[in-house]
């Protein structure tokens, strides 16, 4: 209760406004009693997690960082210093760890949460008129001074996506995506598997193999202290050496070293390998979870599937039995492979509400792809070109744990569907 009580006052305003009530059980346009709940269409907004994916949050649901939607009472998870809650349009402090000032989107030194809490009304109008807004112009090494626009993005991406000699064709994969849910709800609406055929030749080829090595490594379960045994330290470095032979990500690290993040080859796989394979702790203290396990291998936290943005994977547990696929709410404009499909499953009788996978690509490119995104819009949604159509994809940093000089770890990255 004291911990409580010191809390409260030094929330605010804000905690008081949290627990402010409608004439109703409910507020109809309000997060008011409402923070974590399901999806409901009744109401004209919504106040958990995904609202923010779809767009759909109401006005005041930033209140709900207070809450503890299990509990419906205040907690106090967020860091003041590496949050903006409080804090938007602060004058600029080298001491803080991030910042919420507007021109934080161009020194790439903002809180993970600045856009959410703070990129609405004025300001972002005005962002907008500059020429090194976030979404044209990002600068990621401030040594070098050095940035990537989004021109460059799209270029690159299609130079990727030209150069995936080891995707899947037409004949190698057929789909069987049956029905479309226009809700988020956890319901079956697909008696078939998604996968009507696979060519397995596809795994013969070397980054495959070198992926599917990998796969069994992981305790699907948050809490679950992973350990990295040798035989599986040098499955990694087998699929990293066997991915930096194609010329995907020969293509990558050029852009980066012409950029002057890398000095050479070796200092760009050496990091790599730390920001999607390094270590960290997603519960209660043991190193449970990496960047390459949340996004390719799928975890499973709260009795509910995190990450899992494989394609391979989910088709080779399909083929087991293991992965119930139940809709699809998303198929993109791609009539050839590699193509984006949003979808819900259940995995060993855990749910995915919302799950997005690029369908058909190889390992290589997908892997390329969400670290082009990560080096370049940390934390921010970083716009593609696949084919000649546009693709977004969002990464998001772990901000809890750091290598090297506070880099940061991946904690997820994911197309947007």
């Amino acid at each position: 209760m004291k911990t409580l009580l010191v809390f409260l006052l030094l929330s605010g305003n804000a905690a008081i406004w949290a627990f402010d009530t409608c004439n109703s059980d409910k507020c109809e346009d309000s997060c008011k009693n409402r923070c974590g709940d399901k999806l409901d269409k009744s109401y004209s907004c919504q106040c958990n997690a995904h609202c923010e994916r779809f767009g759909d949050c109401c006005a005041d649901y930033s209140i709900c960082s207070y809450i503890d939607p299990a509990l419906n009472e205040v907690t106090h998870d967020h860091n003041s210093e590496s949050s903006c809650q409080g804090r938007c349009g602060e004058k600029y402090n080298k001491k803080n760890s991030c910042h919420c000032t507007r021109k934080c989107t161009q020194h790439n030194n903002c809180c993970s949460d600045y856009k959410n809490l703070c990129g609405g009304g004025a300001n972002k109008k005005k962002e907008k008129n500059h020429d090194t807004d976030a979404e044209n112009e990002v600068t990621y090494d401030h040594k070098s001074g050095a940035t990537i626009s989004s021109d460059e993005l799209k270029t690159l991406s299609e130079i990727l996506y030209q150069s995936d000699v080891n995707k899947a064709v037409e004949s190698d994969i057929k789909l069987n995506k049956q029905e479309k849910s226009e809700n988020k709800r956890k319901q079956d609406l697909s008696e078939d598997p998604l996968y009507e055929y696979v060519n397995e030749d596809l795994f013969k080829k070397p980054t495959y193999k070198a992926f599917i090595a990998l796969l069994d490594n992981y305790d699907r379960k948050t809490g679950t202290d992973e350990t990295a045994t040798k035989g599986e330290l040098e499955e990694q470095k087998m699929f990293l050496q066997e991915i930096m032979k194609t010329k995907i990500m020969k293509e990558l690290f050029k852009f980066f070293h012409n950029k002057g993040l890398y000095e050479n080859e070796q200092q760009f796989v050496d990091d790599v390998q730390k920001m999607w394979f390094g270590l960290y702790s997603r519960s209660s203290g043991e190193k449970d979870s990496s960047g390459f396990e949340h996004v390719f291998v799928g975890e499973v936290k709260k009795g509910k599937v995190s990450g899992f943005h494989s394609w391979i994977r989910f088709y080779l547990l399909e083929r087991k039995g293991l992965v119930d696929y139940c809709s699809h709410n998303y198929d993109g404009p791609w009539t050839s492979y590699p193509d984006v499909l949003g979808k819900q499953f259940m995995w060993d009788g855990f749910n995915k509400q919302v799950g997005s996978q690029i369908i058909g690509s190889s390992p290589e490119f997908d892997f390329s792809l969400y670290t082009l995104c990560f080096v370049s819009r940390p934390g921010k949604t970083c716009t593609v070109s696949i084919g000649g159509h546009d693709m977004a994809i969002q990464t998001y940093e772990w901000t809890k744990n750091f290598y090297d000089n506070n880099k940061k770890y991946i904690a997820t990255a994911y197309p947007i569907s």
